[in-house]
């Protein structure tokens, strides 16, 4: 089943518009979830509204939203006065600019979607705004009302498709400099430096994202199985914390000789032959259902 559409609505380059759907990239389908349950009945309990004066529960319908103006007084509003707010954004992205996605420092950068056109007849004018940035190796700024609030965009072409990011405002971005001014400036020994040069070469790599395991949900679906066959997982012990290196030079010296022992003890694997017949089977999944 195809995942539902985070938002609908229209992207637009000057006079050019097409419809498009934003899809959530990330999945939390797959993640460990626990429900409440009362503890002497097993029965699944629900939140209810109360009176925060008379601890009475709400009737249906009884909750309405409230804005703070001083200290204990409300102002009322309704969900339907919220609805009716609508500006451009709400429903059409317009590409006010465009940047090189490399410029815009990481801390800026939040939550990722797939855009995809929403239609047959907007894959022309989809494919032509996505061809003209990429051609131009360009990002392009927009806006979207996301989950009842506006949000700064960048959009960027990826394959047949584009990835929007939204981006954070930022009077809402600590600056780097309000905490890392609080660093020592300390001198570092050039050998010393060196040295954690090498053990970084030794370890360089590709980023594979497939090489990271969620080890505390494998841990959470061990427990759940261990569970579910009426046993206990057996307790294990903390691991020690790391002590502060008291000898930096030798620490260094160390790491750079375990790392190169590793290496020696794990030689390359050898590239097997592709099986005739057809292609090789794929490996089976590594999550099993608790």
């Amino acid at each position: 089943m195809a995942p539902r559409p985070a938002w609908k609505g229209y992207l637009k380059l000057s006079l050019v518009t097409c419809a498009v759907e934003l899809t959530n990239v990330v999945t939390h389908a797959e993640k460990v979830s626990f429900r409440v349950l009362n503890r002497k009945t097993g029965n699944t309990v629900k939140r209810i509204y109360v009176d925060g004066q008379s601890g009475k529960p709400l009737g249906e319908g009884d909750e309405i939203k409230g804005y703070e103006v001083e200290d204990g007084k409300f102002i009322k509003i309704e969900e339907d006065e919220i609805e009716a707010v609508q500006i451009e954004s709400s429903h059409t992205m317009a590409l006010e600019g465009f940047v090189d996605k490399s410029s815009i420092q990481q801390i800026y950068l939040d939550t990722p979607y797939y855009v995809t056109p929403a239609d047959k007849v907007s894959e022309e004018a989809f494919a032509v705004i996505r061809d003209a940035m990429a051609s131009r190796k360009m990002a392009g700024l927009a806006r979207v009302v996301l989950y009842s609030r506006e949000r700064p965009v960048v959009i960027e072409p990826r394959g047949k498709g584009m990835v929007l990011t939204t981006l954070r405002y930022d009077n809402t971005v600590r600056q780097p400099d309000t905490v890392f001014d609080e660093i020592e400036t300390a001198k570092t020994d050039h050998e010393m430096t060196d040295l954690a040069e090498r053990i970084i070469d030794k370890k360089k790599g590709k980023f594979d994202p497939s090489e990271f395991d969620d080890k505390y949900e494998e841990s959470l679906l061990k427990l759940v199985r261990a569970r579910k066959a009426g046993k206990k997982l057996p307790k294990t012990k903390d691991k020690p914390k790391p002590s502060n290196v008291v000898d930096l030079f030798q620490a260094l010296k160390k790491s750079l000789s375990a790392d190169a022992a590793s290496t020696k003890a794990s030689p390359p694997s050898k590239t097997r032959p592709a099986a005739k017949g057809g292609k090789a089977k794929a490996a089976a999944s590594k999550r099993k259902s608790a």
